[in-house]
């Protein structure tokens, strides 16, 4: 290979002795490089496009001698990514954008500082028990390599990696003396001594990775999670104020304020939760996702992090889902029997097209499992594409939305189809493109189920035209549209006056629902089976109030309906129905 020769004649020039071809560069290719890139010669990094008035002002820069790496790029205002990729096809040195360690390369952890490691960026990825795999985002820096050998007692072999993806590996590598899925176990809920007893426990650190593995924080977070699933919280927003820090609680689709720990606390916090999350505890000024598992005795919860950068600090919302308690039967979300006959009979067909309707959080993909448990999943190939794939159901083939891969709703749909399916379900139909699709998939043979955000069933007609979608297409292929809210459901213990026996932090409270009136939500719905009176004013592009009233007069329940009925059963109450459906 020609680059390789020429660092080997690099190498021959200083005495240096060349690397194994096996292993890339060696230390002291990396020496010959460096002195050539100090010097007057230009062969050692011709990949870079370097100017011999840029290379001989080099040394006179601040921070050539201690990172040499970062002063070029600026020099040359490269961005990081091509710098690697010339940098790689230079040397011969491989590069990974998403490099992922091994349990092989514990020993690197485990004899490397972990305040080293930050400050050079390196990281080890794997080892073979002889020659130790490292991933760099400074790559000359020679006599750290020199270190890390003496220190590892073996030979270094490097990759190249971007440094976001190097402060990763370093924060899970360090992270690995735990396990990967935190267990929470005998945790007492938390209150307020409980917190002021963890916030006097720990220390001031300006070492965020050292922060966020301190015991107290690691009790602090695991006594936040425990609290919020004691509580069946869907989500934990920890949101720093001016003078405060709230952590509130997304219970039944209402936040409420649950706890206010000292404002100090806010970063080793969200630094805990961006470890366990797999995010850069460095990056406290870009919007960050992660997620991770934790373990509360025999059940895995499932945590999807999002942080954003506020003016008084990161703002954390975590989104918690319990596989254990997600209930996907059509009873449990509340649909009657009546309303389950019609649904049942419609997933029952084998072509056409039923959507979903509703807000975000409205429980639409709930509806959709429920309804494909009722398919006979081993005579019918069910495939989905869902975008995060919330639900695990036996039998079936579920494909994640990734638009950095380029797995967005259409391709996955795109490709589905070639797998020879009978039922698709498509999460959601956003664009004209997955909207054609669905519609396409319907007329050739399968059966489609898709949600959509619209505000009612009658309006999920207008909604597919509004994108593109052919009048006469949706008359061929919409079998139905359904809508659908969720309704607190009131607390069955204490009829809806949230007071009790409860002791404690609870006192005086009912001890289901903790004062709240109510636990629990319940689903009203309304289903729009398509007629030929429907079909005849979608084909004449009818306004959603003219389909509205015609479906009304031909005996469709609307949602209120629905909900007047469950208030008759005692399930709910007045107020739910003027705050979700007025």
């Amino acid at each position: 290979m020609a680059q390789r020769s020429d660092i080997t004649r690099a190498s021959a020039k200083t005495g240096a002795v060349p690397a194994k071809p096996e292993t890339g560069p060696s230390l002291a290719d990396w020496q010959a490089i460096a002195a050539q890139f100090a010097g007057t010669g230009t062969n050692g990094l011709a990949g870079l496009e370097i100017k011999p008035e840029q290379l001989r002002s080099f040394p006179q820069l601040p921070g050539s001698d201690d990172e040499p790496w970062d002063v070029l790029l600026s020099m040359l205002a490269l961005d990081e990514h091509t710098a690697l990729e010339k940098l790689a096809r230079r040397t011969g040195l491989p590069l990974e954008i998403e490099p992922r360690f091994n349990e092989s390369a514990a020993r690197f952890y485990e004899v490397i500082p972990p305040n080293m490691a930050r400050e050079r960026l390196v990281a080890g990825l794997t080892s073979d028990g002889h020659v130790m795999t490292c991933a760099t985002a400074q790559p000359m820096q020679p006599a750290v390599f020199n270190i890390l050998e003496d220190r590892l007692g073996m030979p270094v072999r490097l990759v190249l990696a971007p440094r976001g993806a190097v402060v990763n590996l370093i924060n899970r590598g360090y992270e690995q003396k735990q396990d990967l899925v935190t267990e929470i176990v005998e945790e007492m809920p938390l209150d307020a001594a409980a917190i002021e007893s963890a916030a006097g426990s720990i220390r001031n650190s300006t070492d965020l990775l050292q922060l966020a593995r301190q015991t107290p924080v690691i009790r602090l977070v695991n006594m936040i999670l425990f609290e919020a699933l004691r509580r069946r919280a869907s989500d934990i927003h920890v949101h720093p104020m001016e003078n405060k820090l709230v952590i509130r609680l997304r219970i039944d689709g209402m936040l409420v304020d649950a706890f206010q720990p000292p404002l100090s606390l806010a970063p080793a916090i969200s630094s805990r939760l961006k470890v366990m999350t797999e995010l850069d505890i460095a990056n406290r000024h870009s919007p960050q996702d992660g997620h991770a598992t934790v373990r509360v005795g025999n059940r895995k919860i499932d945590i999807r992090l999002s942080v954003i950068p506020t003016v008084f600090g990161e703002r954390v919302v975590l989104r918690l889902l319990d596989q254990s308690q997600t209930r996907l039967s059509l009873d449990e979300v509340g649909m009657s029997k009546a309303m389950q006959g019609e649904f049942v009979e419609l997933v029952a067909r084998n072509t056409g097209m039923i959507l979903v309707t509703g807000p975000t959080g409205s429980g639409k993909t709930t509806t959709l499992y429920g309804g494909l448990g009722k398919i006979d999943r081993s005579a019918r190939n069910v495939m989905t594409i869902e975008d995060p794939v919330e639900y695990h159901l036996e039998g079936i083939s579920q494909t994640q939305v990734n638009v950095k891969r380029g797995v967005t709703f259409a391709a996955g749909l795109r490709a589905l189809l070639r797998q020879d399916p009978d039922v698709i379900l498509v999460g959601e139909i956003r664009d004209k493109e997955t909207g054609q699709l669905a519609v396409q998939a319907s007329l050739t043979g399968h059966l489609v189920l898709a949600t959509l955000h619209t505000n009612d069933a009658p309006t999920a007609i207008a909604r597919l035209i509004d994108i593109g979608i052919e009048p006469y297409l949706v008359t061929s292929t919409l079998l139905a549209a359904m809508a659908q809210r969720l309704l607190r459901r009131t607390c069955q213990v204490c009829k809806g006056t949230g007071e009790g026996n409860a002791t404690g932090f609870y006192a005086g409270k009912c001890e289901k629902c903790y004062g709240a009136r109510y636990f629990g939500r319940i689903a009203v719905y309304e289903i729009m089976k398509m007629n030929d009176d429907l079909r005849r004013l979608t084909a004449q592009n009818a306004d959603a109030v003219s389909i509205a009233d015609t479906a009304k007069r031909l005996g469709m329940r609307t949602m209120t309906d629905d909900a007047n009925d469950k208030v008759k059963l005692g399930l709910t109450d007045q107020s739910e129905i003027l705050r979700v459906l007025y």
